[in-house]
């Protein structure tokens, strides 16, 4: 039988007159709503910050009055208290702002570059006190309507008073900073004992307020609806996650579970306080990595740009030369990446708009590496086009852990349209399986086969950007540091979205933010680069243990053992081939015959680098011949591999803390007297001051004070002057609301102080990861669009047709 649908007239629905009118002033009022609501939410903006305390200090105080009237009700009562809190934060806290603000201004790259962690957090609490600010006066015209939602007002109340409360906070705690850092400088240089009595109290902050109510109230409202997806999708998959004998059993149905989480903002927050305290890295690999299933790709790539040529290869563990910049009839050899697994292929992602020479040659046909139905995106034109004279070497980001050049296609397909270059994304090996410097060596190895072979890959070579974000801006920094140190080619320029810079842990302003970060919390943090330094694997406590179980416990201590191995194999093999290397170099080479090297070093340790072995403690970058001699004094030291400064034993704050020795880049700071040191940070809040504290107890923080950490190959902004001055131009895209900001500013007065050339442009009210967000709204388009312009100006490209 045929519904009533069915038996309808095929012909267009169109709905009456009436109802289209309706909608259209419906859609009419919604329009002037939001345009109203931007127009206060800018005046709100211009509102200097005692003017805005001011403000709420009023409409707190004239609720609390019309509250408190209206009877000895729970809902009454509890209006009249939320409003004497906020009363009582604001005057708290403005002071404290009034402070950071008069002094941030010292702390820019320069005065067209208004940007530093001070700033966003002077900023981020100004944007709560703003919502507060339109909140109470909503309540102020409305609350003796019939239509006030009493109970839904006074919830987001609630969340910001706590938020405003947890703020306060943080500025006291930046206050503190200011007092012990030393001028100018950004991240915590100096006494042990301060910074772990920073870390104890900070860790136990309240955090779930942040990602209720609350979540995302700092960035562009573009942004906050994709957030609140995220979050949902979070902590619905941390319900579904769940470890097992045979590795980690998740359903991509778990995304779409969380129903309970999207009406209830509290639980939600709750759990999500949880599950970024208490779940390992692993966990977040898995999620991180979500995007990559099959029918989430698949949406993906049908709504990026469509390109000729994307391809996955895989390039053998094969050595080859390089002929050295310094005198190119000399060669040095690049071996495969070597440490932690031994050698093996490295993977990298071909993606060009047009099909240029050399891209469907039967050379490069032999790397391909299948994808199933996606690796037939190649598609031949009659006519190629010839080859760019420029090629972007990218190195994706995912906090060292997760992701792939998959992950990053979409915007990658548009810069390939939007730059007329192919674009070589390297897929480097993700810890903690493999921790560093694997990774470094991967791209390092890739960066100089797409060196060597760019006519394959439908380049000329002519100009070469090495291009990341997060992690992988990490990564070209340290890249091309390495480059240098071999002597052979560094790209034309560097453009790095969002880069972490500084992997040993410390405190800074910025890294106050990971406290209301929903992409970035401390906790993630810590777990990602504990993994990436090799400590992930270590002793996790007796709860964690206890949830193991039988089965879960072996199979941890086997991993261990297993690790172990590798780690000792590895460091055999590269100690026996760095001595083979420092052998061969005792033998003089003739001008007429080029130099080999069989140089495999996994890392380069900072100066006063501490192995265990003399005769490798002799061997310089300069006994290679991969530097001038006029550098000999500071160039540092090869090291057999990572696992020589393996992780130390862990801290009693479950903390990575600041080793003793300093980098270069810092000198001892000014001893604090004993009355600050007996102080600590807790007691830079005012008597009576009391923040919230996280419920989930002791946050277990798995980083280890180890000397790797300082590793200028892992921490570049560590890396002594005579290494920076080795890089190309710099041009880094930040954004201010980003917990890694310091990270980018403090890089980029270093490099400035050096007279390096390096631009920083810190894009407003984004968050970490615009990148991956670029088709999400304007704002996300426009900064991606910055990168493409930084990356065109390295390249020298013409500018886009107007």
């Amino acid at each position: 039988m045929e519904s009533a649908w069915e038996t309808r007239p095929r012909v267009a629905f169109e709905a009456p007159a009436s109802k289209r009118v309706q909608e259209g002033s419906k859609s009419q009022r919604r329009r002037r709503w939001r345009k109203a609501r931007a127009k206060a939410s800018r005046l709100l903006q211009r509102m200097d910050l005692r003017t805005m305390t001011q403000s709420l200090v009023t409409l707190a105080e004239d609720n609390m009055a019309f509250f408190s009237s209206q009877g000895p009700g729970e809902t009454a009562r509890r209006l009249t208290g939320v409003f004497a809190g906020i009363r009582e934060q604001a005057l708290g806290l403005e002071p404290a702002l009034g402070r950071l603000l008069s002094v941030a201004h010292l702390f820019d790259l320069d005065t067209e570059t208004p940007a530093n962690g001070y700033r966003s957090l002077v900023h981020t609490a100004r944007c709560c006190l703003a919502h507060l600010l339109h909140k109470s006066r909503y309540v102020a015209s409305n609350r003796r309507s019939i239509f006030f939602r009493t109970s839904h007002n006074l919830a987001e109340l609630e969340a910001y008073l706590a938020a405003l409360t947890q703020l306060r906070a943080l500025a006291y705690y930046a206050q503190r900073l200011l007092t012990t850092n030393q001028p100018g400088r950004l991240f915590f240089e100096g006494d042990e004992r301060v910074i772990a009595d920073f870390l104890r109290e900070y860790v136990t902050l309240h955090k779930g307020c942040f990602y209720g109510r609350c979540l995302g109230f700092q960035f562009t409202p573009a942004i906050r609806p994709f957030l609140q997806t995220i979050s949902i999708g979070l902590v619905s998959f941390g319900e579904h996650y769940k470890r097992n004998e045979t590795g980690i059993s998740v359903t991509a149905s778990s995304l779409f579970t969380g129903g309970r989480f999207a009406i209830d903002p509290e639980l939600r927050g709750a759990e999500f306080e949880r599950i970024i305290q208490n779940l390992d890295v692993h966990f977040w690999k898995a999620f991180w990595n979500i995007t990559e299933i099959q029918v989430l790709s698949s949406l993906a790539n049908m709504a990026s740009t469509t390109v000729r040529v994307s391809r996955l290869l895989s390039l053998p563990p094969v050595a080859f030369e390089m002929p050295l910049t310094s005198d190119p009839e000399l060669t040095v050899t690049i071996s495969p990446p070597l440490a932690h697994t031994g050698p093996g292929p490295v993977l990298v992602r071909l993606i060009s708009y047009d099909l240029r020479e050399g891209q469907d040659s039967k050379e490069l046909s032999s790397f391909v590496r299948s994808e199933g139905p996606r690796s037939l995106e190649l598609r031949l034109r009659p006519q190629q086009a010839p080859r760019s004279r420029a090629l972007v070497v990218h190195i994706h980001g995912g906090g060292f852990v997760a992701q792939t050049s998959k992950s990053h296609e979409p915007y990658l397909k548009s810069w390939a349209q939007e730059l007329g270059a192919p674009i070589l994304s390297i897929d480097y090996s993700l810890a903690p399986e493999a921790p560093f410097p694997r990774a470094l060596e991967e791209c390092f190895y890739a960066y100089c086969w797409a060196v060597k072979h760019c006519a394959l890959l439908g380049s000329t070579g002519e100009r070469i950007c090495l291009a990341g974000d997060s992690a992988g801006g990490n990564l070209c920094f340290t890249v091309s540091l390495r480059a240098a140190a071999y002597g052979v080619r560094v790209p034309d320029g560097i453009m790095a979205a969002y880069p972490a810079t500084m992997l040993q842990s410390t405190a800074s302003p910025s890294r106050l933010l990971s406290l209301m970060d929903p992409l970035l919390p401390l906790s993630v943090l810590s777990k990602c680069v504990s993994a990436y330094a090799g400590a992930e694997t270590e002793d996790h406590p007796a709860s964690d243990q206890k949830a193991l179980g039988v089965m879960g416990l072996v199979q941890r201590d086997t991993a261990l053992l297993l690790r172990d191995l590798r780690l000792g194999a590895s460091s055999w093999l590269n100690s026996f081939l760095e001595l083979g290397g420092q052998k061969s170099h005792l033998k003089s080479v003739s001008k007429t015959e080029p130099m080999r090297r069989s140089v495999s070093e996994a890392a380069l340790t900072q100066p006063e680098g501490s192995l265990g072995t003399d005769s490798l403690k002799s061997l310089k970058l300069h006994d290679l011949g991969l530097r001038n001699s006029s550098d000999t004094t500071d160039t540092p030291e090869l090291s057999l591999s990572a696992e020589t400064l393996g992780p130390s034993a862990p801290s009693t704050i479950n903390f990575l803390l600041g080793s003793e020795d300093g980098s270069e880049m810092s000198k001892a700071p000014e001893e604090l007297n004993n009355k600050d040191r007996v102080r600590g940070v807790g007691a830079a809040f005012p008597e009576g001051f009391h923040p919230r504290r996280c419920s989930q107890g002791a946050m277990w923080m798995p980083l280890y004070s180890a000397p790797i950490v300082k590793n200028p190959f892992m921490s570049p902004l560590l890396a002594p002057d005579s290494m920076l001055q080795t890089l190309p131009p710099v041009h880094i895209v930040a954004c201010a609301l980003d917990p890694m900001l310091d990270d980018s500013v403090m890089f980029a007065r270093r490099l400035r102080g050096l007279g390096q050339p390096v631009t920083l442009r810190v894009v407003e009210d984004l968050p970490h990861g615009f990148l991956s967000l670029a088709a999400l709204c304007r704002e996300t388009r426009q900064a991606a669009a910055l990168c493409v312009e930084r990356i065109r100006l390295i390249l020298n490209l013409p500018g886009p047709p107007v």
